[in-house]
């Protein structure tokens, strides 16, 4: 799964990927379930930044507390549940990031790795999105999950599952295209390139998601920055 990453200013999603949206995003370090950050959807002929909550919340629920068990959708099972089939065809957004965190298992430790691109560049997850209505029309909720996929090379070691990621060019084919096929999906939804990334153990601070700071991200004391992991 994934359960926490950090991303960078919306001046710098705003400016990077050519979007409309007029709100304050400051960088974050360990975003968690349920918090509001920007994600990226179709707005009109363009695209557009809007603030969502993570943890999907589908137009059709009761009520909002379905959101914290639907942080993360499985790629392979999207086309077989009828609540995200809908969202293939009409809600795909791109939720940017700089890094994301899963945590690895050293006997009874679980150790917080944060996983990011070797170049340090930002980029996007494939997700989903959706608007919740409750019976005050006050009561307008956006909420998003990510999408998760088999490991590559690098996460194998650290956990079963990753974020389907994308670099700009890929995010907005997802955006843009139909996925008519389940094999035109299984294609679109692979794990990136392990050569693509790196990853090294962080301070155990980011186990709370009240730590939102530059530390969150900084490698363990005794690895430099660029290091490859040192697999438990």
């Amino acid at each position: 799964m994934c359960g926490r990453f950090s991303s960078f200013t919306f001046r710098d999603i705003k400016v990077r990927w050519h979007l409309q949206g007029g709100f304050s995003f400051e960088p974050r370090y360990n975003i968690a379930p349920s918090q509001s950050v920007p994600v990226i959807v179709h707005h009109g002929d363009g695209k557009e930044a809007k603030l969502m909550k993570w943890g999907l919340v589908p137009s059709w629920a009761s009520d909002p507390s379905v959101g914290p068990r639907m942080i993360n959708a499985r790629a392979e099972t999207l086309l077989q549940k009828p609540s995200f089939r809908e969202l293939l065809r009409r809600r795909r957004c791109l939720v940017p990031a700089d890094g994301f965190y899963e945590w690895q298992r050293d006997g009874k430790r679980k150790v917080p790795i944060w996983i990011h691109f070797k170049n340090k560049e930002p980029f996007v997850f494939a997700g989903l999105w959706d608007t919740w209505r409750g019976a005050n029309s006050a009561d307008v909720l956006n909420s998003f999950t990510i999408i998760t996929t088999e490991p590559n090379a690098l996460l194998r070691p650290i956990h079963d599952r990753m974020p389907v990621i994308y670099d700009l060019e890929m995010g907005w084919g997802w955006l843009e295209r139909r996925f008519d096929s389940a094999t035109a999906l299984r294609a679109a939804l692979r794990p990136c390139s392990a050569d693509l990334l790196e990853a090294w153990e962080v301070p155990p601070l980011v186990n709370c998601p009240e730590n939102d700071s530059p530390a969150c991200i900084q490698p363990l004391a005794g690895q430099t920055s660029g290091a490859q992991l040192r697999l438990l």
